[in-house]
């Protein structure tokens, strides 16, 4: 089964994995699923459409040997699972005209097409025949519509277990210290030793004389801290440069850190104001708490019940390397 998603902004990507009209295909049979099968050339062709998407996220050599890997051992399990989702809405006699007809308004007013007409163009300029998306789409809201039903209608989730995972994990709910920065900084690269020297002196009785610490970055820091007037922003523990962070966190609120080097330059810091660490309240957590436990749960009892789906079908796998001969 072609499984190719519905997003506009990966046309592109699956353009070039769509084979051209008239081309002859010899059909192998990989998988007999009930009363379905799953071709040689729709492997393939998804097959194809994960290697483009894969080659499309600009991910490091190793990731995406890793990322490879995982595809050819799951693809046609995947393949599976959707030919029995699907066999299963069938079954249910699950309609979804009117979910699609939705989504597709929905695409039509994000990408700011007036018409069906402007939609099926920007699928076919893709190379994408529009009936194929059409079907695909589809067939992705028909299994979204199986799982809801037979799956997450039927979760419910215990106050008393969203309060015990609060209490147990108060670490997932801490906010770390943050601290809002203001910083002049002095590039080694664009000075000598005695020139430093002669700024940071500089820069101190200005600080001392009651200059505006703003000001003075402004006129005396060296980009990008004298664009921005001084101002670095604000952080939490742990997203600082570990030398900066460690002389920040010596700092009360008002209080200048001593010249301090590092990437590169000599920073001198200002503590704005610094919020410490919190655990935050139980109301403040409980939806995110709700989302973890239900998402877990979801996943747990899904593949649970696709377990048994399988279970109860006839399956059988004729080619479990479809790629090799």
């Amino acid at each position: 089964m072609k499984k190719i998603p519905a997003l506009l902004v990966i046309f592109g990507a699956l353009a070039a994995a769509v084979p051209f009209i008239g081309q002859e295909v010899v059909e192998e049979i990989v998988a007999v699923v009930n009363d379905d099968i799953i071709t040689l050339s729709e492997y393939r062709e998804q097959y194809q459409i994960a290697i483009a998407q894969l080659r499309s996220m600009n991910l490091s050599a190793e990731e995406s040997d890793k990322q490879l890997e995982l595809l050819k051992s799951q693809l046609l399990e995947a393949m599976i699972t959707d030919v029995l989702i699907l066999q299963k809405a069938k079954e249910m006699d699950i309609n979804v005209a009117e979910q699609l007809r939705a989504t597709l308004e929905k695409i039509k007013a994000d990408n700011n097409m007036a018409s069906d007409d402007d939609l099926r163009r920007a699928v076919e300029q893709q190379g994408l025949p529009y009936d194929v998306w059409l079907k695909e789409y589809e067939e992705t809201i028909l299994k979204q519509a199986v799982m809801y039903s037979e799956v997450e209608r039927s979760i419910t989730l215990d106050d008393a277990k969203i309060v015990q995972y609060y209490r147990e994990n108060p670490k997932e709910f801490t906010v770390p210290t943050e601290y809002k920065l203001q910083a002049i900084y002095l590039n080694t690269e664009a000075h000598g030793a005695e020139e430093l020297k002669e700024l940071e002196d500089r820069i101190g009785e200005r600080l001392k004389g009651g200059a505006a610490f703003a000001e003075v970055a402004a006129e005396l820091s060296d980009p990008p801290m004298n664009e921005a007037k001084g101002d670095l922003g604000t952080f939490q523990q742990g997203e600082l440069d570990e030398t900066l962070e460690e002389a920040v966190a010596k700092l009360k609120g008002g209080e200048t850190s001593p010249w301090t080097l590092s990437r590169g330059g000599w920073w001198l810091l200002r503590l704005e104001e610094r919020k410490e660490s919190r655990l935050m309240t139980f109301e403040e957590s409980r939806k995110s708490v709700e989302e973890m436990l239900y998402n877990r749960l979801r996943a747990e009892k899904g593949d649970e019940y696709l377990k048994t789906l399988r279970k109860k079908s006839y399956v059988k796998i004729l080619r479990p390397d479809p790629l090799n001969r």
